[in-house]
């Protein structure tokens, strides 16, 4: 992409799989020094290298650990600052997705509860361990959120209309406390993004067929159609996700801060 990361420290977080691993690759092969955490960072699904086969071959670091605990943001991060001095930019990507095909009724206290830690708390826990390190390299903090954050829909009615517009406003607010220590923070709404979560084997797109009686592409049509359609007639790839992370975190958009880029195939037809 024509990016000076080269040297840079890069944490993401959920980077095993989706968006997270499309990060991790795109910011190891400009050259970053990428600390990476998962549960578990195995090979990765699909096509293009996981984090074992990225930490051969580039020297990223894998870290194994529950990122939607204190104790796993914690460490994540320390091994970033204990191996390289400090980091420079955090990626905050971990995330659950979770269909509630039985309405608002049907959700617990409980559900709320682990969502809301996942989506929300993990970031929060993220930046809180990230940003003593920030300040000195004049860091940069990106989110990924969602298009939900502003497109509430009733099938996700917990995780996403809740937690991401609590995620995008944490994100926000932040930005301001932090944009004099020269730190800037942005976030990153996409659309339906076509990663195993969303349509791979047991995800987003399986789970309405299976809840339905239709086949998962009608599933997937009939979410698109649900949600509005695209203008472009497609999800979102991960690598198009990675590539925008990469740019708002990069020294050509040094002055945008507090900002919420959305990325979601014309999705989205409000201003």
């Amino acid at each position: 992409m024509d990016l000076p990361p080269t040297g840079k420290t890069v944490v993401v977080t959920g980077a095993s799989r989706g968006i997270g691993l499309a990060v991790a690759r795109a910011f190891a092969a400009e050259g970053a020094h990428v600390v990476a955490g998962a549960r578990n960072p195995g090979p990765g699904p699909g096509p293009g290298p996981g984090l074992e086969e990225l930490a051969a071959s580039h020297g990223l670091v894998p870290v194994a650990g529950d990122l939607a605990t204190a104790e796993g943001v914690e460490r994540l991060v320390a091994t970033a600052v204990g191996r390289f001095g400090g980091v420079d930019v955090l990626v905050n990507n971990m995330g659950v997705l979770h269909p509630r095909l039985g309405g608002f009724l049907s959700v617990t206290d409980e559900d709320w509860l682990t969502t809301l830690n996942a989506n929300l708390m993990s970031a929060v826990r993220a930046c809180r361990a990230a940003l003593p390190s920030l300040p000195a390299s004049r860091g940069s903090i990106v989110t990924v959120s969602s298009v939900n954050a502003f497109l509430p829909d009733p099938g996700i009615i917990d995780h996403t209309a809740a937690s991401k517009a609590a995620l995008t406003n944490f994100s926000k607010a932040l930005s301001k406390e932090v944009g004099p220590q020269g730190v800037r923070v942005n976030t990153v709404a996409p659309g339906p993004v076509s990663t195993d979560m969303r349509v791979g084997e047991g995800g987003l797109a399986q789970q309405v067929a299976a809840a339905t009686g239709v086949d998962p592409d009608t599933a997937r049509e009939q979410i698109i159609e649900g949600a509005g359609g695209f203008a472009t007639g497609r999800f979102t790839r991960p690598d198009e996700a990675a590539d925008l992370v990469l740019m708002l975190s990069g020294d050509r958009t040094a002055n945008i801060t507090g900002t919420d880029v959305t990325i979601d195939g014309g999705l989205v037809k409000t201003l």
